[in-house]
């Protein structure tokens, strides 16, 4: 199918304006067949996977038919998960961005109802939620079906997988006969098209064929790692590739847990996503990953259903998922519009003909890679500073730069290959001492070359953690969290190494800082 411009969809000048924002140039083969079939009110059956562009193939068309004038809902969106859920109310808010008067409001359990109902008492046209809480206000006469004129079923067969049926016909029997019913599914078991058959009039089948569901953009490695030593491996393959956001999977919510508390001892900024974590710590998860705050996202299989964010640049599989399908599931989070996507599997042992039976499962061949060494990543460092090197000598203007450290080797005895080999050296944190206006860090105690170990007056009895001293320390002093070395948490006290370069201005940072409530002393550990 040749490529199709929004602009040639007749579609509201806001919407096109919103489309361009969000940096979308042609509609997606879904997007392409089914808006203008939607725009015309015909009922549609969509077999498309997530990643495919369905939430703007079904957004669009909902808002050219919204009356904004009219406060009542109109359109109802199901979904399988909160988490889909949020998702789809954001991308639909974002395509109205520039239209006025539109409400969109996800309802789901694990929200206070109260604060829903007050929402849609104010005034909400288009419904997002999963089914059993829509339910709920249809029960309780919350939410007035009479002016919905379109329903959408999105991933209707992970519903039914998930026992929703019976609410989804209970929905559909509720609302009025004269209306719009869209379906999307990635596959068609007999339980779909019997609800077809009932709910749907008509409906036309778009299908996006096998060739555009399958995810080319991605490069598929594997690494034969020791369960103890998978920990190292994958902050040495986060430093290497340095993504700009990673999903990481385990299969149990503990190791969930203790990844995440190790990545933060690392300096990294991850956060965690499993289900014994109340809806309000997820959304919040959520949010941080979306808005960039935090570039590590650690979850389950469970609780990442519906994580679809476009600038996922790699996907580890900390452990190799049980079952072959979640392989596919879980890589497909990465190489999304066009992008090109990396996802890394760590293999211990017999896993690795477990290995072998993914690969024929999803017929992808997936490469064996040789563990990077601490030279590889220092290496990648430095090549990665030599390239943004480059940019800046092209782009920039670097006169007074040039004029002074001309006055520098006039009065010196090196070459401007030493200092710029000096300057390399302390970009890349690799520097192995700092003497600065009288701080002694000459036996710095760090593990690591070119860090520097700090003291902290405060430990886990002070119900601390290292989330909060990697906080405080980037926070307050300005430098990038990433930078932060190991964070050893004792009860009443913490080391913590930061590189040589930063130690000066960490400590004149947090000279007045107070983490959980109580005023800190920073200063050299070797002191102590």
């Amino acid at each position: 199918m040749e490529n199709v411009k929004f602009e040639n969809l007749q579609l509201y000048p806001e919407i096109l304006k919103a489309v361009k924002y969000m940096g979308f140039e042609e509609a997606s083969p879904i997007q392409a067949q089914a808006i203008p079939i939607i725009i015309e009110g015909k009922d549609i059956i969509g077999q498309a996977q997530t990643g495919t562009g369905k939430t703007a193939a079904f957004g669009i068309p909902l808002l050219q038919k919204i009356n904004p004038k009219e406060k009542k809902p109109q359109s109802i969106v199901l979904c399988p998960t909160r988490e889909l859920a949020i998702q789809v109310a954001e991308e639909i808010r974002s395509l109205a961005k520039y239209m006025h008067g539109i409400k969109v409001l996800p309802v789901y359990g694990g929200q206070e109802i109260v604060k829903q109902i007050r929402s849609l008492k104010s005034g909400v046209q288009i419904i997002v939620g999963t089914p059993g809480r829509v339910m709920d206000h249809m029960r309780r006469k919350t939410v007035k079906m009479d002016q919905i004129h379109t329903v959408v079923l999105d991933e209707a067969d992970e519903m039914l997988n998930m026992g929703f049926r019976d609410d989804i016909e209970t929905i559909l029997k509720g609302v009025p006969e004269e209306r719009q019913t869209i379906l999307f599914s990635a596959t068609m078991p007999k339980a779909i098209m019997e609800i077809t058959k009932k709910f749907q009039k008509n409906a036309k089948v778009i299908k996006v064929t096998k060739k555009e569901l399958t995810v080319p953009n991605i490069e598929q490695f594997y690494y034969e790692v020791k369960p103890k030593n998978k920990e190292e491996v994958l902050t040495r393959l986060l430093d290497i590739y340095t993504p700009k956001l990673s999903v990481i999977f385990c299969n149990t919510k503990k190791q969930v847990d203790l990844l995440v508390t190790a990545l933060l001892g690392r300096g990294y900024f991850a956060a965690g996503l499993h289900g014994d974590m109340k809806q309000e710590q997820r959304d919040r998860v959520m949010q941080g990953f979306r808005s960039g705050k935090t570039d590590i996202l650690v979850a389950t299989d469970v609780a990442a259903r519906g994580i679809d964010v476009d600038e996922v640049e790699a996907v580890f599989n900390y452990d190799l998922p049980q079952d072959d399908e979640y392989y596919v599931h879980r890589i497909g989070r990465t190489g999304r519009a066009g992008r090109i996507g990396r996802s890394f599997s760590f293999v211990s042992g017999k896993e690795v003909y477990k290995l072998k039976e993914i690969q024929r499962y999803c017929k992808t061949k997936i490469y064996a890679q040789k563990v990077p060494s601490l030279n590889d990543v220092a290496n990648t460092k430095i090549e990665n500073i030599l390239d943004h090197v480059e940019t800046m000598i092209a782009e920039e203007d670097l006169t007074s730069m040039i004029d002074a450290i001309q006055d520098k080797l006039n009065y010196s005895d090196y070459t401007a290959m030493d200092m710029a080999a000096a300057f390399l050296k302390m970009q890349a944190g690799m520097a192995d001492s700092a003497e600065e206006e009288g701080e002694d860090f000459g036996d710095t105690g760090a593990e690591e070359p070119g860090m520097v170990r700090l003291f902290i007056n405060i430990g886990k009895k002070h119900k601390a953690k290292p989330g909060d001293i990697l906080g405080a320390l980037a926070g307050e002093s300005g430098m990038p969290g990433k930078l932060i070395g190991t964070i050893d948490m004792f009860d009443k006290y913490t080391f913590v190494e930061v590189p040589t370069e930063y130690a000066r201005s960490v400590l004149h940072a947090m000279k007045n800082v107070k983490i959980k409530g109580k005023s800190i002393a920073v200063e050299p550990a070797n002191q102590k």
